[in-house]
């Protein structure tokens, strides 16, 4: 893992003791400490950067592909087990990892939190949207508007509360809105292609930038227009 100071330029390193690591998705928690998810080695992680202290915990589930990651209001970090069909939880004092299953042939790729604790998932190998309740482990799924070869990839909560994410197994690619009220899709072609939208983010205004990895390119979209 690396740390680079903006003002200065200078970069820190800190090496990953596992082979193989692959560290993925990195997320930062309210204390500054950065968790992070290791696709081949099946691990997560996390790091106090001031002390340079790394822990790691090996995933219960074999290749289970950590990738996407979030961490709650309550600073606990939720992440997708992209080779099963499973998201996790890391408990932030133990290190414990517990394990929610999702329905049989899902792969979920990217997360993002809505305002009430529930987490969203795009269900790359299905084509679905799927919501979880990590206090009741209830989940529910949405058939995505593009179909069952859709890949839903990167994805974002709006301060409204509707749910945002792209299409990537569709030419072109597509940006989907999705209302939690209303459970209703809409689908925008993204004017450049999109070129695979890897992932997004939401601002507090509700804009959402998204990284088109396929076209050299980052959009911005502005719900609200």
């Amino acid at each position: 893992m690396g740390k680079l100071d903006p003002k200065n330029g200078k970069v820190a390193e800190f090496p990953v003791s596992l082979a193989h690591a692959d560290p993925h998705t990195p997320a930062i928690d309210s204390r500054g400490r950065l968790w992070f998810t290791m696709q081949q080695a099946n691990a997560v992680g996390r790091l106090d950067p001031g002390s340079g202290k790394m822990e790691l915990r090996k995933v219960p589930t074999r290749d289970s592909k950590p990738y996407g990651m979030v961490i709650t209001a309550q600073g606990t970090p939720v992440f997708c087990e992209f080779g099963s069909n499973k998201l996790a939880t890391i408990d932030p004092q133990t290190m414990a990892i517990r394990e929610y299953p999702l329905p049989d042939g899902a792969r979920p790729r990217r997360l993002a939190l809505a305002a009430d604790g529930s987490v969203y998932y795009s269900d790359y190998a299905r084509g679905f949207l799927g919501r979880l309740d990590l206090t009741a482990g209830k989940v529910e799924e949405w058939a995505s508007p593009g179909g069952p070869s859709s890949r839903p990839y990167g994805i974002a909560v709006v301060p409204d509360g509707s749910v945002w994410y792209s299409e990537s197994g569709v030419t072109p690619n597509t940006l989907v809105r999705f209302d939690p009220r209303t459970k209703q899709f809409s689908a925008t072609p993204i004017a450049s292609g999109g070129g695979v939208v890897r992932n997004m983010v939401s601002t507090p205004d509700g804009r959402l930038y998204l990284a088109c990895s396929g076209v050299n390119k980052v959009a911005v979209a502005d719900p609200a227009r």
